[in-house]
């Protein structure tokens, strides 16, 4: 008969977090982790409150069915005392659990999942894993929309459809009984390992031959090395033939230090509105698992899109309308300026600048006075010759007249 001869529990805050939201739990048949939302006011809060009110269904059943009975039940009561918990301390509001879960009964394993913490089964050296993300981006993968690349960079891939908090009093969790042998190793996990290191890396390190806490605390460091943006949990559960059970159950995380949340408790309660919960702290948020809202998602997004096209299309527009216009008003403002200059063998009143824009001209002929450059004197020729400036059209013929008028050499 197969039993649980090694377990081990490790949990780490990671390089970016200033608290550890996580809890994770290892104990006689059951095994437990528990990643918390809602920011540094309640993650923690919300994962040590749904761990130990789980610890409670480590007990010895008659049947897996009965184990996972037991396990759904357990859930389904850390909700209410979490919805509890928001009620009487509002400060609390938003927060929330993922949970996932296993007890192992002789030859079969009893499994709750809800969230996006995950259960991996190592057999015969091939990693599988077991529970299904509940987040919008497996969804996407789900639906062929995107891949599980695409899935690890999307800017949603932090948004939950299912949680255990103080939204749903009846929230949906996954449960199934599966077989396990000799020489299952199984994993629990936050997402805080699974999105910093590969499946592959997770493999490799639950391969190694290590016992269940040199495998744990391996893990931790390859997520470190990693970044550890997250807090990071994993429970590790090995699996041998008629063994005796080794080493005492262990608390990690937020679970294995007292509650501690506000200063006295709030009896009155705002009304709940179900709608967009964002926790920045964790940069996670929450929204109700309906298809509806999946769609209306998808929608957001292409619309997102759409609006980012229309904004650089519009943006561009203005800079050519900008450009166009600051042209044409420096254009017209040539135009008012006057000069005189040559025209072939005559003085001639031109308007605009004596310069050019590449090939653009920025002067013409106003006026050919007829006034011949060889009646002129010669310090007047050249003048001329190298053009005379005028404030205005006035001003050039004044200077027309003058010249005209000078007496010749």
């Amino acid at each position: 008969m197969a039993t649980v001869s090694h377990s081990a529990a490790a949990s780490n805050v990671g390089k970016i977090r200033s608290n550890n939201q996580d809890s994770g739990y290892a104990g006689h048949s059951l095994f437990v982790v528990a990643d918390g939302m809602g920011g540094h006011a309640g993650g923690d809060v919300a994962s040590a409150i749904a761990t130990k009110r789980i610890m409670e269904a480590d007990q010895a059943y008659q049947s897996p069915q009965d184990a996972e009975f037991a396990l759904q039940a357990a859930l389904i009561a850390a909700n209410s005392q979490l919805a509890e918990t928001v009620f009487e301390h509002a400060e609390l509001t938003g927060m929330g659990t993922t949970v996932s879960a296993l007890v192992v009964l002789d030859d079969q394993v009893a499994i709750a999942h809800i969230g996006d913490s995950r259960i991996y089964l190592l057999r015969d050296g091939e990693l599988s894993q077991i529970t299904t993300d509940h987040t919008f981006v497996q969804r996407l993968v789900d639906s062929g929309r995107i891949t599980e690349a695409e899935a690890m960079v999307h800017p949603r891939r932090s948004v939950l459809m299912r949680v255990l908090g103080d939204v749903e009093s009846s929230p949906e969790i996954d449960t199934s009984i599966l077989a396990t042998r000799a020489g299952d190793r199984w994993l629990i996990c936050s997402d805080g390992l699974s999105g910093v290191v590969s499946n592959t890396g997770i493999a490799n390190a639950l391969k190694a031959p290590l016992d269940a806490q040199a495998v744990a605390d391996r893990l931790i460091k390859e997520s470190l090395d990693g970044g550890a943006p997250d807090n990071v949990t994993i429970v590790i559960v090995d699996i041998d033939e008629d063994a005796e059970r080794q080493g005492e159950p262990t608390v990690v995380g937020s679970a294995s230090a007292p509650l501690a949340f506000g200063e006295e408790p709030v009896r009155t309660r705002a009304p709940r509105i179900p709608s967009l919960r964002l926790h920045p702290v964790r940069e996670t948020h929450f929204e109700p698992d309906s298809q509806d809202y999946l769609s209306e998602l998808i929608e957001e997004d292409a619309r997102r899109a759409l609006r980012r096209k229309i904004t650089w299309l519009a943006g561009i527009v203005l800079l050519v309308l900008a450009i166009v216009g600051a042209a044409v008003l420096g254009y017209q403002w040539t135009q008012s300026r006057y000069y005189v200059g040559v025209e072939g063998s005559t003085v001639a009143i031109y308007q605009g600048i004596q310069q050019d824009l590449g090939p653009i001209k920025l002067s013409s002929v106003y006026e050919d006075t007829d006034l011949e450059l060889n009646q002129l004197r010669v310090y007047d020729r050249q003048q001329v010759e190298r053009t005379i400036s005028a404030s205005s059209l006035k001003d050039a013929e004044l200077i027309v007249d003058r010249l005209s008028n000078a007496p010749a050499e």
